[in-house]
């Protein structure tokens, strides 16, 4: 029976199978992955694909993208109530509220992605809207500018753990002719974004300090904190949507992975019965593949879990990326652009609103649902880039509102381009065999990069466009190397 199945393609769960594994085998580092646990997916994908798109995945459609809306509208939160904490709690560092918040997306992106590679999805994406609702909860209370900074780190360990789980269950999940949807949960991205501000333009107006001079009292600027308890109700009441409503179970590709067979038909038929669809898959068929003799086993433990989530990064599978010319020249671009784009987004995101709110300028923003340039990834991608920095610099001269809301509508809507062609396009640029060691790598420099930039933001003057300048340029350069990409 084993002979009869093709291997599903690796690093990649959008891409279709490939041929027979004896003839396709080079898609694979070596020995690093059993060729059991191949046949065993694409079976599982094939009970998927029979099932169909249902109840369950709609359902899952809409509570996964709770992650997606609170992958931006947290780091945007931090942004809105950076001014008037800045106002009230006079630290001498203000950027460390921002450094704060990136290391902790960055711990949170690492430790749940690993964690939910050795201890199962369930628990990872049920868990992150739940630290991440209960630590902004008490930040609205925070006594001093310290307290604040550790519970934005906090809050952001769950935010940074959302869209490496989520996307991760989603796939799962659904048939591999659906798998489009992914892209369609970037809706949620924006639509996170837009409540933050809509939520903040209604309390930061009315309830803070006007200016950022001058005494600052609680009592006068109660606006943030409000703020924070009413993004933590938010927050909260998708965790009970996702926890409590919706049922989610543990991925048949996870338990298959640890050797629970059984368990891994058992959701598939549950899956089916939620749909009102039936399976054809049976338990013996996949203890039947784990018969065959051919190739290493593979280690089911925990530790076993741990040793393939780092074997990727190893020196054999990164050397891999820089093989010939060609292959170095794309991924040395593509991880830079990665870098340069993780330092650029927050230098704007996080200070602007303290800029304008200095030089006299009301702040505001919007977003827009983006649709992608049908000429090309890489000249979507050049193009949209180079025009969010261009619309960067032009929005350090607003004086008003209005001025503001239309540069920053012209800047949402080229970065969320930008984005989108970007997470699209980078995969494509490496060999199936390498493509998780080649995103890893570039998601790593996108997120190191994002600490770095409120440390570049402290030595700047904030009285200054500075950090937007720098911002701005960085975009730029990093529209101009999509061009060279061969």
């Amino acid at each position: 029976m084993a002979s009869s199945i093709n291997a599903p393609s690796v690093g990649n769960e959008k891409g279709p199978s490939v041929p027979d594994m004896d003839t396709d085998s080079n898609i694979l580092p070596e020995d690093a992955t059993d060729p059991v646990y191949l046949v065993k997916a694409k079976v599982i994908n094939d009970a998927l694909q029979e099932i169909g798109m249902g109840k369950y995945q709609w359902h899952l459609f809409g509570v996964a993208g709770f992650g997606w809306m609170m992958d931006n509208m947290w780091p945007i939160i931090t942004s809105l109530i950076f001014t008037p904490v800045v106002n009230e709690l006079h630290p001498s560092r203000g950027p460390f509220l921002q450094l704060a918040q990136n290391v902790g997306l960055l711990v949170g992106a690492f430790c749940f992605g690993l964690g939910s590679d050795i201890f199962g999805r369930r628990w990872a994406f049920n868990s992150t809207l739940f630290i991440t609702g209960v630590f902004g909860l008490v930040a609205g209370s925070a006594p001093n500018f310290p307290a604040i900074a550790v519970f934005a780190a906090l809050w952001s360990v769950g935010v940074g753990g959302n869209l490496p789980v989520d996307s991760a269950v989603f796939l799962e999940f659904i048939p591999g002719r659906n798998q489009y949807l992914l892209t369609i949960l970037s809706v949620y991205w924006a639509f996170g974004q837009l409540l933050a501000t809509l939520i903040a333009w209604a309390l930061l107006t009315n309830f803070s300090c006007p200016e950022a001079v001058g005494s600052c009292p609680r009592s006068e600027n109660m606006g943030w904190r409000y703020f924070m308890f009413t993004m933590r109700g938010i927050t909260l009441v998708c965790f009970v949507l996702r926890f409590v409503v919706f049922h989610l179970h543990e991925t048949p590709k996870f338990l298959m992975s640890r050797g629970r067979d059984d368990q891994a038909v058992h959701v598939i038929e549950k899956v089916a019965l939620y749909n009102g669809s039936t399976t054809s898959l049976r338990s013996e068929q996949l203890r039947s593949l784990s018969e065959k003799p051919e190739g290493p086993a593979q280690d089911t433990s925990a530790t076993g879990a741990v040793r393939r989530r780092f074997e990727k990064f190893n020196a054999p599978h990164v050397r891999e990326l820089f093989k010939t010319s060609q292959m170095a020249w794309s991924t040395g671009v593509i991880v830079l652009i990665w870098a340069l784009i993780g330092l650029a987004f927050p230098l704007y995101n996080a200070f602007l609103p303290y800029l304008l709110a200095t030089r006299g300028a009301q702040t505001g923003t919007n977003s827009t649902l983006l649709k992608l340039p049908k000429f090309g990834r890489r000249g979507a991608l050049a193009l949209s880039t180079v025009l969010t920095g261009v619309f960067l610099f032009a929005s350090t001269t607003a004086k008003t509102q209005d001025a503001l809301l239309g540069w920053n509508c012209a800047y949402n809507f080229t970065s969320n381009v930008m984005y989108a062609v970007l997470y699209a396009y980078t995969p494509e640029v490496f060999p199936a065999k390498n493509r998780g060691t080649g995103t890893g790598i570039a998601a790593t420099a996108n997120r190191i990069f994002g600490v770095m930039s409120p440390i570049v933001a402290m030595f700047a003057n904030l009285n200054t466009p500075v950090p937007v300048y720098v911002s701005g340029a960085l975009f730029i350069f990093a529209g101009l190397l999509v061009v060279l990409l061969p």
